[in-house]
Order: C-alpha cells, then structure tokens, then sequence
C-alpha cells in the first residue's frame, strides 16, 4: 500500500495530528489549524490545497466524541479511529498511510504548538526536505524536570549525527511525504518517531531547516513517561546511527579501546617495568573485534546503497 501511495500523491498539504485525552485542547486545536489551512489555501502566491486528519489513539475521555462532532462542521477535517491505544508513533503512521498530499505536517493536539505557522512551513518545503520547529524562541514552557534529559540528549544526537540539531523531537515539523515513506521501516510507534526520523534525515544528508517556534503550557496531562521514553530516545539514536554509520560507532568505541590499550601497557610498562599482557590484549582484541564490525558494516551499507 505504501509503494503505492507513492505514486498517486497529490499536490497539497496533509496535516496529521494525533490525539489521546485532548477533549480539553482538540476544539480549539481543529480550529487553529483550519484557520492556518484557509490562509493557506487563500495564498496569493502559493495557494495549496490540504486536509487534516486526526487520528483518536484511543482515548478514554470524549476526544472522539467532539472530533465526530467537529467533523460535520468542517469538511476538510478526516477523522481515524485507532479504537485502542497504539501510541504516537502509530498513529502517526496510520494518519500518514490515508494522506493523499506531496506534503505532511504533524502537530500536537494540546495547544502547544503555533499551529498559525503551518502554511509557513509547508512552503518551506520548496526549499527543503525537512522543516522542524525549533523550541528555541523567547516563550518556551519545558518543565525543568525535563530539561537535562531533553540536553543530554539533544547533545548526545549531535555527536552521533555529526549534524547541528536544534531540536531531535519537536512535535511541530512539515516533511516531503516521500521522505517518511523512505524511512518507513524503521519509524516506531512510539514518541521516538520523531527522534528517529530527524536523525535519519540528518544521517541521509537531506536538508533540514530549523526555524525557531515558540511552545505553550500544554492544556491536560502529558502521557509522555520520562525515564522510560528518555532512554528509548537515547536507544534510538544510537540504532539510527548505527544503521547509517556503522563504521562511526563501531569505529569510535575500537579507537577508545585500541587507544586505552597502548595507554595501559606503556603506563605499567614504565612504572613497572612490566606489560600488563591479559589487560593489554584484551582491550587491543576487542578494539580489533569492533573495528572489524564497523568495516563490515560499512560495507554493507555501500552495497545497500548501489
């Protein structure tokens, strides 16, 4: 069904949104985005033509409900019923599976995001692979309990990808269509899709824009769990890179353990007078052992690539 889709996408703009116990933001959500629809569809340079679809990942409050009843009074508005809880990433997909637009957006359905901005970033797009909106504006609400976890890891990203990102897992972002379908097998279902799918881009050498967005005091409660999806996010980047750049992460560790190696047995040897053998082979072995899994690797990706 994929392969498919590919071929008969049309021009225009799908935005994708998904929604688990939002009854007290998904009003005002479904308003903002349609309003940012209209102007874009009134564009006087660059009219697109778009839908929204949102996506009930089962919730248990009256999500559905008010998006069933909303749905009658605005005719571009698509309503998916997951009918159980899937999870964001999953219902992503599927929201993106029924998209019939060249263009996706997703955004969050708890008024977090400047929904305003979207015909922006769709537009963008003429320039871009990816456009992502950065956290990084002058109103910018993070619980501060998040904020060393969300820097760890924004840091941890930059080092494996090699890549200026500045922001892995912001939920606002517009992306080719073409794109999240490339990377498809390997986007989760979890809230590590964004993560996934902004180090993919990145590890593909396809453009990525970051233009700087505010983000607002979500309306309900987060159903993010911290430590859990924090180290999934962690996990994640590291199987992304490794799945672009084996040779990187493989090639690093051999460096570290090759490097301690010589320095353990040059620093004993000099103090002692003797080579600490065992210690001494063990880390050259499996700096050895790593590297040679990196080059593999590696050329397994070059072939994938031909």
């Amino acid at each position: 069904m994929i392969s498919d889709r590919r071929r008969h996408l049309e021009v225009g703009v799908s935005v994708v949104v998904p929604c688990y116990n939002e009854e007290g933001a998904v009003t005002e959500t479904v308003e903002r985005v349609s309003a940012a629809l209209d102007e874009m569809e009134n564009h006087p340079e660059q009219p697109l033509p778009s839908e929204m679809l949102f996506v009930n990942d089962g919730s248990s409050d009256r999500t559905l409900e008010i998006l069933k009843r909303l749905e009658k009074d605005h005719t571009r508005l698509r309503v998916i019923d997951n009918g159980v809880n899937c999870g964001y990433g999953a219902s992503l997909k599927r929201g993106i599976a029924q998209a019939k637009y060249d263009r996706i957006v997703i955004t969050d359905a708890d008024g977090t995001y400047p929904n305003e901005r979207i015909g922006e970033f769709a537009r963008m797009l003429d320039e871009c692979d990816m456009v992502i909106g950065a956290r990084t504006a002058e109103n910018v609400h993070i619980p501060l309990i998040r904020r060393p976890a969300k820097w760890a890891l924004l840091k941890y990203a930059r080092f494996m990808s090699r890549a200026d990102i500045k922001d892995i897992n912001s939920g606002l972002r517009a992306i080719r269509t073409e794109h999240v379908l490339r990377f498809w097998f390997m986007l989760p279902d979890a809230f590590s899709f964004t993560t996934t799918i902004t180090m993919a881009m990145h590890a593909a050498r396809l453009r990525v824009e970051y233009p700087p967005i505010e983000y607002h005091q979500r309306v309900g409660r987060s159903s993010i769990k911290p430590v859990r999806d924090t180290l999934r996010f962690f996990s994640l980047v590291l199987r992304t890179s490794m799945y672009f750049k084996p040779l990187q992460v493989f090639g690093t560790v051999a460096v570290v353990l090759l490097v301690a190696a010589v320095a353990i047995g040059v620093s004993v040897k000099l103090i002692t007078d003797q080579v600490p053998q065992v210690t001494t082979m063990s880390l050259f072995s499996t700096g050895m052992i790593f590297l040679g899994l990196g080059l593999i690797g590696d050329l397994i990706n070059a072939r994938r690539s031909v």
